[in-house]
């Protein structure tokens, strides 16, 4: 799938930005007193030092909302017209959480939906708004990406326990020109079903509940095909991103920054390779908060303007992968934001 502009369209221009992360700092030290691993283990295999769980009785939409509320600071708005979560952990199978974030953050009344495609989310989301407001359906759009992994993973899982923490980072976009700065370029989608035991969560759904199978604590957890991700990852982000790239005109040398999906530093160090970049344009987040899933990218983004590593006019492409399988990736020149 792609998501085009033409001279004549109204572009998603990012106009706020928001994060949230729980306060319970995990190290590496942390964990190895509980499971069979060590910090040394745990950062040459994943470059992840810390993350962060959320305290039991806090759930996604805890997060959602505190993200939320801070892009809607960041872009002086009390309202929008559209609310939008990409998660895999919803506060509930059913109803979609993304209505209760909009309820507390004073939008009722607004359309608001979740959006599924676990570490992909996000980008599939910045898909969706734009959409919105290409077509004139909303002016205004709150995107947030929140995942609580802590609430499904093994905790002795050693494989997947390890690489995961909670968190959420917003944006808001509104209508404007293709020109802009913040003006949301193309995006490219994919997804491949076949895949689908890569990365996931067996019990809970239709499919386990029909058989009248009682699920396994393996079942009832989240899995994941380590090697086979890592292979899958790297082609998939680097060949959306180069899509991306020539579907906009831009050469390696013309990005600034690429902010790939926070799950594994061997994973970005690959991809900036197949890309024939340099290590030093690669956003790199996940050491102090592990792989976030939906939330990765926004949260990486709000860490990198803090630290001022985006600059306005910043040539800037996300990309992700996630279970699906999922990927894709965008195009956009970073805007001057309030924080």
């Amino acid at each position: 799938m792609r998501t085009s502009r033409t001279s004549d369209t109204r572009a998603a221009v990012v106009c706020g930005l928001g994060s949230a992360l729980p306060g319970r700092l995990v190290t590496n030290d942390d964990l190895a007193a509980d499971m069979d691993t060590s910090d040394e283990w745990i950062r040459t295999r994943t470059g992840i030092r810390t993350r962060h769980f959320v305290e039991p009785g806090t759930a996604t939409s805890d997060l959602a909302v505190a993200a939320g509320a801070q892009a809607l600071g960041s872009a002086g708005l009390s309202t929008v017209d559209t609310v939008l979560l990409a998660t895999t952990t919803p506060d509930r199978p059913c109803p979609a959480t993304a209505p209760l974030v909009a309820h507390r953050l004073g939008l009722s009344g607004r359309p608001a939906f979740d959006v599924s495609a676990v570490c992909t989310g996000f980008l599939y989301g910045l898909s969706v708004a734009a959409g919105l407001i290409a077509s004139g359906s909303a002016e205004h759009v709150l995107l947030i990406g929140a995942d609580t992994f802590s609430t499904i993973v093994d905790p002795q899982d050693r494989a997947s326990a390890v690489v995961f923490g909670d968190g959420a980072g917003a944006v808001v976009l509104r209508a404007g020109a293709p020109e802009e700065h913040g003006a949301l370029g193309p995006v490219e989608l994919g997804s491949d079903g076949s895949l689908a035991d890569l990365i996931t969560v067996r019990a809970g759904g239709s499919e386990q509940r029909s058989a009248g199978r009682r699920p396994t604590r393996a079942d009832a957890h989240f899995a994941m095909a380590g090697q086979d991700v890592f292979a899958h990852a790297v082609t998939r982000m680097a060949e959306a991103t180069r899509t991306v790239m020539n579907r906009v005109g831009w050469k390696t040398g013309d990005v600034d920054r690429l902010v790939g999906h926070q799950a594994n530093l061997r994973i970005l160090h690959a991809v900036a390779e197949q890309l024939d970049m340099e290590r030093e344009r690669l956003v790199v987040h996940l050491d102090r908060v592990g792989n976030t899933a939906a939330a990765s990218i926004p949260l990486a983004l709000s860490h990198a303007c803090a630290a001022e590593e985006l600059a306005p006019g910043a040539r800037v492409v996300l990309t992700a992968f996630g279970g699906g399988a999922t990927w894709g990736a965008a195009a956009l020149t970073w805007p001057s934001l309030d924080r």
